[in-house]
């Protein structure tokens, strides 16, 4: 093989190596992210970071900053700290359920998370919001309506969406904890599958806007 083809391949192979496109995701959620109920590297989001290892080694940077029990308020007024600390390419907003069981307006959930797409957006992160469903605790009415909130403030803001994070998991009682709210261990895999092609998408999107820069 001669030299100038041996650096060729030297050249190729480095190349293929190099962290070229690496992403910061950041999922921002409440207690389905945040693991409840489990070791933390059972949960979904610790599955997310191991799967984007094994694609990309070295390349992706998974930050949950999931709180139980947050809701789209108090994850408002949480998270421009956390843009400026992480400066994320991907941000994933899973809040919303803990406004739903608290009978929040489903008005005051819309405008926050729009909010929070529009903050997001601003620091030149793509979002991916993950809808949730309620009971029917209070009424039709009320469950349509949170239902359309999470569609609605996506399109309004320019994010991907999935309208229930918990579809094919929520009521199912071998996938879910004794409290019949949180999603056990067997249902982890299922959220990142649900998950999964909205992220890889933001992320190989963030990727190309980060080349084409």
């Amino acid at each position: 093989m001669s030299t100038w083809v041996r650096s060729f391949c030297v050249s190729l192979f480095c190349l293929a190596a190099m962290p070229v496109s690496a992403a910061t995701v950041l999922v921002f959620g409440d207690s389905i992210s945040a693991s409840y109920g489990m070791d933390i590297q059972q949960g979904w989001v610790a599955r997310l970071d191991k799967r984007l290892a094994t694609r990309s080694p070295g390349q992706h940077t998974v930050i949950n900053a999931s709180v139980s029990g947050e809701t789209t308020t108090g994850g408002l007024h949480r998270l421009p700290a956390l843009l400026k600390q992480h400066d994320p390419d991907v941000v994933v907003l899973e809040l919303g359920a803990n406004d739903g069981l608290r009978g929040q307006p489903p008005a005051l959930i819309k405008r926050n998370l729009e909010a929070m797409i529009r903050l997001s957006r601003q620091s030149g992160a793509r979002v991916v919001v993950l809808g949730m469903r309620i009971l029917p605790n209070y009424g039709k009415a009320y469950s349509e309506a949170f239902a359309g909130v999470f569609p609605a403030a996506a399109k309004s803001g320019g994010a991907s969406v999935l309208p229930f994070f918990l579809a094919g998991v929520g009521g199912v009682p071998a996938l879910m904890q004794k409290d019949g709210i949180h999603p056990n261990t067997k249902a982890q895999p299922l959220l990142l599958e649900l998950a999964w092609p909205l992220i890889i998408d933001a992320v190989n999107r963030s990727a190309k806007n980060r080349t084409s820069k």
